[in-house]
């Protein structure tokens, strides 16, 4: 088991966290952040690891039981000559994703990066993770080393989001492939988003919960980042001229209690979930952009009262892209 994992820094220094780890932290505002991005504003404590396991679970009943969409096991399937596979996971979070699939592929090399050690310690001897603020021009791997890509719930840690996806084609291998996950932050009811409701001029239904999220996609402005880049993801790894075969995929998710079905019915109760824990991480960011103490909390508030009691049925878009490097 592994007990130690490097951090890695632009010029391919490596050191080595030990079992005290405080220097990779800050407090703002009385919750503890990493310590190396100021622009990624969620949390890094107990909270955030349990929504990080909450969204893994949730994309898990969205894909079927699996961890990943597209042919991951194809690319992985180890070939006679060729050397060992490798597995990047860009803003790994907790790990849930890099563990499970060096579980699923022993033979395969698995990294997780982040800006945080929140993993676990003990992992897959196959499994090693890495700290690394990725809101960077070059990052420090290898060029064509990787065979599998991946990186979701983190382009709002990303400046230049089409810089980010020139690397990761640097880094696959011709014939490797990425998967992107980014879920869209304009909310939505009764299957209408914010855009819809307002140009034919009809009422949310949760005018608590549709003001946090326009607030909190201001604040990714007011930090440089794109807020279209979700559903503009295809179109972005399209235009970089490096990937072919690219598949475009929505995933609607409902968010509560109200689907019939029951496996949409667990996609939307882990949903909760996570929105229940985000609601107060996002406190830290409102007040970091100048909002009084007590504007912010009126807003989650209001916002928590739209989710624990909604009138309209809420839920959120996330998108789906795979794609191969070209050979």
């Amino acid at each position: 088991m592994r007990l130690n994992y490097p951090v890695v820094f632009p010029l391919n220094q490596i050191t080595f966290v030990g079992e005290d780890d405080s220097q990779y932290f800050t407090e703002i505002h009385g919750r503890r952040f990493n310590a190396l991005s100021q622009r990624y504003m969620l949390p890094a404590d107990e909270e955030e690891i349990r929504r990080s396991e909450l969204q893994h679970r949730m994309l898990q009943f969205l894909f079927g039981g699996k961890n990943y969409v597209g042919p991951v096991h194809q690319v992985l399937t180890p070939q006679d000559g060729r050397e060992r596979c490798r597995v990047l996971d860009l803003g790994t979070g907790g790990g849930f994703w890099a563990i499970d699939m060096a579980d699923e592929f022993p033979e395969a090399e698995v990294i997780g990066v982040d800006l945080a050690p929140i993993q676990p310690r003990e992992v897959p001897e196959n499994c090693t993770f890495e700290l690394c603020d990725l809101d960077q021009w070059y990052l420090p791997y290898p060029s064509e080393h990787f065979d599998v890509v991946h990186a979701r719930f983190m382009h709002n840690g990303i400046e230049n989001y089409t810089r980010f996806l020139h690397e990761i084609a640097r880094m696959l291998r011709p014939g490797g492939l990425v998967i992107l996950i980014e879920p869209d932050s304009e909310p939505i009811a009764d299957g209408k988003s914010a855009t819809e409701l307002t140009r034919c001029g009809q009422p949310s239904g949760m005018r608590g919960w549709f003001a946090l999220w326009e607030t909190y996609r201001q604040c990714l402005r007011d930090k440089g980042v794109d807020v279209n880049v979700p559903p503009e993801l295809a179109t972005l790894v399209d235009a970089t001229g490096a990937f072919d075969k690219i598949v475009s995929q929505e995933g609607n998710i409902p968010i509560g209690f109200w689907p019939k079905d029951p496996v949409a019915l667990s996609i939307g109760q882990l949903a909760w979930m996570n929105y229940d824990i985000m609601l107060p991480a996002l406190k830290p960011l409102f007040l970091s952009a100048g909002m009084r103490d007590w504007e912010a909390k009126k807003l989650i508030e209001e916002a928590h009262q739209d989710l624990y009691y909604p009138l309209v049925r809420p839920s959120a878009r996330l998108h789906i892209v795979h794609a191969f490097k070209k050979a």
